[in-house]
C-alpha cells in the first residue's frame, strides 16, 4: 500500500503542474489577442476618420505615381517594338543609312527659309499684330533653345565627363547628340519663321537684318551638324569603344588613357578623326550659342515688361 500511495502521488503531481501552466498560457494568449484587436480597431478608426475628413494625399500620390510609371513603361515597350519593325523596312534604311536624304532635307530647309525671306504680294504690307499664341510659341521656342544649349554645354556635358567612366559617358553622348541637334534645329527654325513673318524684308533695318542673319546661321549650323557631322561621330565612337574594350581600357574618369593602343596606327587614326569631328561640332555649337545670345540681347532691349 505504501508503494502504491507513493506512485499514485508522484503520478498526480505533474498533472497539476501541467494544468496550471496551460491556464497561464491561455490567459496570456487571450490578453495579447485582446490587445491586438484593440490596436486593429484603432487603426481602422484612424483610416476611416482620414477618409471622412479629407483625401489622404500620400496614398493618392503613390497610386498616381505607380499607375503613371506602369503606363509610361508600357508605352515605351510598345513604341520600341514598333520601332524595331520599322527599322527592318527598306525605306528606313534608305532614309537613315544613306546620305541622299540628308541632301534632300538640307535643300528643303534652304527653300523653306528662302520662301520665308523673299517678299511676295501678300507680304508687301506690314504683318498683322502678333497674337498671344504666336508670341507664346515664339518665346517658348527661343527659351527652350537657349536652355538646351546652356544645359548640354555647361552642365550635362561637363558634369557627366568628370563623373562617369569614359565609355559610359560616350554611350550617353551617343544617345543625346542626335536628339540635341535635331531639337535645336527645329526650335531655331520655329523662332526664325515667326520672327520673319512679323518683320517682312522691306521693313528691315540693320538691327533686324543682323537678327535674321544670326538666327538663320544658327539654324543652318545645327542642321549641318545633325546631318553631316553627327552620324560619322557616332560611328567613330562605336569603333573606338570596340577597340578599347578589347584592349581593356576606357573605364578611366575625366581623362583619356589609350594604354597599349597608343602604339596602334589604326586606333590612332580613328582617334584623330574623332577628335577633329568633335572639335568641329563643339565650335559649331558655340557659334550657334553666340547667335542665340545675340537674339537674347535683342529681346531684352525690346522688353517692355520691366
Amino acid at each position: 500500500m505504501c508503494v502504491r500511495t507513493v506512485v499514485g502521488n508522484e503520478s498526480n503531481e505533474p498533472v497539476v503542474v501541467y494544468s496550471n501552466q496551460t491556464n497561464k498560457l491561455q490567459k496570456a494568449k487571450e490578453k495579447y489577442m485582446k490587445l491586438h484587436d484593440d490596436m486593429v480597431t484603432k487603426e481602422l478608426e484612424i483610416i476611416k476618420k482620414r477618409k471622412n475628413e479629407s483625401v489622404f494625399i500620400p496614398e493618392l500620390a503613390d497610386d498616381i505615381l505607380r499607375a503613371s510609371t506602369i503606363n509610361y513603361s508600357s508605352l515605351l515597350n510598345t513604341s520600341a517594338k514598333y520601332y524595331e519593325v520599322v527599322q527592318q523596312t527598306k525605306l528606313f534604311k534608305i532614309l537613315f543609312y544613306t546620305t541622299q536624304p540628308a541632301h534632300v532635307i538640307m535643300i528643303a530647309a534652304v527653300l523653306c527659309v528662302t520662301s520665308a525671306l523673299v517678299p511676295t504680294t501678300d507680304r508687301m504690307h506690314v504683318g498683322h499684330p502678333q497674337s498671344r499664341a504666336t508670341s507664346f510659341i515664339y518665346l517658348a521656342s527661343f527659351m527652350m533653345h537657349l536652355g538646351a544649349q546652356v544645359w548640354m554645354t555647361f552642365v550635362s556635358g561637363l558634369s557627366l565627363y568628370f563623373a562617369l567612366p569614359r565609355h559610359t559617358f560616350g554611350e550617353v553622348q551617343r544617345i543625346l547628340f542626335p536628339r540635341y541637334f535635331t531639337i535645336n534645329a527645329c526650335l531655331s527654325l520655329t523662332t526664325l519663321l515667326i520672327f520673319v513673318k512679323h518683320h517682312p524684308i522691306h521693313t528691315w533695318d540693320t538691327e533686324i537684318a543682323v537678327q535674321v542673319g544670326g538666327m538663320s546661321s544658327a539654324f543652318f549650323l545645327e542642321l549641318l551638324i545633325r546631318l553631316y557631322l553627327t552620324p560619322p561621330l557616332l560611328q567613330l565612337i562605336v569603333q573606338k569603344n570596340t577597340l578599347e574594350r578589347a584592349a581593356g581600357v576606357g573605364n578611366e574618369i575625366g581623362a583619356h588613357n589609350p594604354g597599349p593602343l597608343k602604339h596602334c596606327p589604326h586606333y590612332l587614326k580613328i582617334h584623330q578623326t574623332f577628335r577633329r569631328i568633335h572639335v568641329y561640332i563643339a565650335m559649331g555649337n558655340m557659334l550657334t550659342m553666340g547667335c542665340t545670345v545675340l537674339h537674347l540681347h535683342y529681346i531684352a532691349s525690346k522688353l517692355c515688361v520691366l
